[in-house]
């Protein structure tokens, strides 16, 4: 589906990320493993097709480039720089405001209940409970938090689902169980996340894909020197 050669981004005060070579193939959930931070962040934005690369070459739905094309078929997810939730906020406003923007402009939307919950949260939610309608974001368990913003984001269920680092929960059960959800979204779509640790058991991923370059030559010995 996607095979990047030499992209990376620039910005005006050096390289953000790269040169980094890639291939993504089509279906199941792909792993990213890099350190975090704003090289793996944009990385992410550019397999989206929410960032254009400054070089090389970015192939994807068989178009070269082609950031306009990427977006429309690729939904993001759980990227702070991109879907961060106010805190302060509840579920219902956050699923309302969804049904808002798929509801036809001249349709008036009222407050969401129970059943608008479910048909957004259930395909990403698995068997895994939904939160309360009248909870508020910043008191939802971390992992619970990160599917609704994977529901929400993915409602049209396009052939692309990009997700933040499933490494941000603090919790590993957390993460594992947030990993076993993306490979289940992977049977019908194909999945892309990130993570710095490439430890998985035996999950079924697609693949696990080592990225170089994600992070500032200065700090990428004391980066190996941390892992090491």
């Amino acid at each position: 589906m996607i095979e990047a050669t030499s992209i990376g981004v620039d910005a005006s005060w050096g390289p953000i990320y790269g040169p980094t070579d890639l291939v993504v193939r089509t279906g199941g959930l792909t792993v990213l493993v890099g350190p975090g931070g704003r090289g793996r962040v944009a990385l992410l934005l550019t397999l989206a097709g929410r960032m254009r690369p400054t070089t090389g070459f970015l192939k994807a739905f068989g178009r070269i480039n082609d950031a306009r094309d990427l977006f429309s078929k690729a939904a993001l997810a759980d990227v702070d720089e991109v879907d961060g939730i106010a805190q302060a906020i509840r579920v219902h406003d956050i699923i309302t405001e969804q049904v808002r923007w798929e509801a036809p402009w001249y349709r008036w939307v009222k407050q969401s209940r129970e059943d608008d919950l479910e048909r957004i949260c259930r395909p990403v939610f698995g068997e895994l409970s939904l939160p309360p309608l009248d909870a508020f974001v910043e008191e939802l368990p971390e992992l619970t938090a990160a599917l609704l913003r994977i529901a929400v984001a993915n409602t049209h269920k396009p052939p692309l689902l990009v997700v933040g680092g499933v490494d941000k929960l603090s919790s590993v059960r957390a993460t594992y169980k947030l990993l076993d959800r993306l490979i289940a979204l992977g049977t019908e779509q194909t999945v892309i996340t990130a993570d710095i640790n490439g430890g998985y058991g035996d999950r079924r991923l697609h693949d696990v894909v080592e990225v170089p370059n994600l992070i500032d030559d200065e700090f990428a010995e004391l980066e190996r020197e941390a892992l090491g």
